[in-house]
């Protein structure tokens, strides 16, 4: 007969086992694709303007998510220590635009719950370690900053550029189709602020077309739930630059 210190015990060490590798259900598992999330502090900025300091002048990481599940995992916390050697990176690549005093540990955490915890099905991603560190790799090797330079496409205070050409042009480079989001800010007329660019990966982490299917409310609204974030219209978007971010 199994005593019960010995269930208790098993118990314990599945729990464990749990919060080191994730306790998968079944419809956790359904998703297909990978999104790496590029947003642009500039038009974070015009959107936030008061909580914004010193934001960089180049794309950096929302975050990486899989298309569909959410919080896989809560009993998994977020843990800095393990991503220590990171963190330079991080800061640089990573940072929280909107609350950059606590450096960042509070946007980091919630991406890893709400992201990375699904994420983890993958054994290329089944630590923080790997997950953050992955993510890294992936946004260094795109390098959207540079590769837009390249492209001709730079930020400007009186240049209107055409969604479709921004997403040619990205097309060209990747060959994947990419997602390109906007803001939208009142000027006499409804103008398109470039925000949000995002390019997505297979489970095997090659390059894969984004799709325009309509998203879960949650996921559309996930950092700045206030704000008009959207795929762009086909029409005049602006790319603002970090200098001039009163339009």
């Amino acid at each position: 007969m199994t005593s019960p210190a010995f269930l208790g015990a098993l118990c314990l060490a599945l729990s464990c086992l749990g919060g080191a590798h994730g306790l998968w259900r079944s419809d956790d598992l359904e998703w297909s694709k990978l999104i790496m999330v590029h947003h642009w502090p500039a038009t974070v900025c015009q959107e936030v303007e008061s909580h914004c300091k010193d934001p960089p002048n180049y794309w950096t990481i929302h975050g990486l998510w899989p298309d569909k599940s959410e919080v896989c995992n809560r009993s998994w916390p977020f843990n800095p220590k393990e991503i220590k050697d990171l963190l330079p990176d991080m800061r640089r690549y990573w940072p929280d635009l909107l609350h950059p005093s606590n450096y960042s540990h509070q946007f980091w955490s919630h991406e890893w719950k709400k992201h990375g915890t699904c994420a983890a099905q993958l054994d290329a991603l089944n630590s923080q370690r790997k997950y953050f560190g992955k993510s890294l790799d992936l946004f260094k090797a795109l390098a959207l900053t540079s590769m837009l330079q390249k492209l001709g496409i730079e930020p400007s205070t009186d240049h209107y550029y055409q969604v479709s050409d921004i997403r040619d042009a990205l097309v060209s480079v990747y060959k994947v189709v990419p997602k390109v989001q906007c803001f939208l800010l009142e000027k006499g007329q409804e103008v398109q602020l470039l925000g949000q660019i995002e390019l997505c990966f297979s489970k095997d982490l090659q390059l894969w077309n984004c799709s325009h299917a309509a998203e879960p409310a949650a996921r559309r609204q996930e950092a700045w739930p206030n704000l008009g974030l959207h795929v762009c219209e086909d029409g005049p978007v602006l790319y603002p630059p970090l200098n001039e971010t009163k339009l």
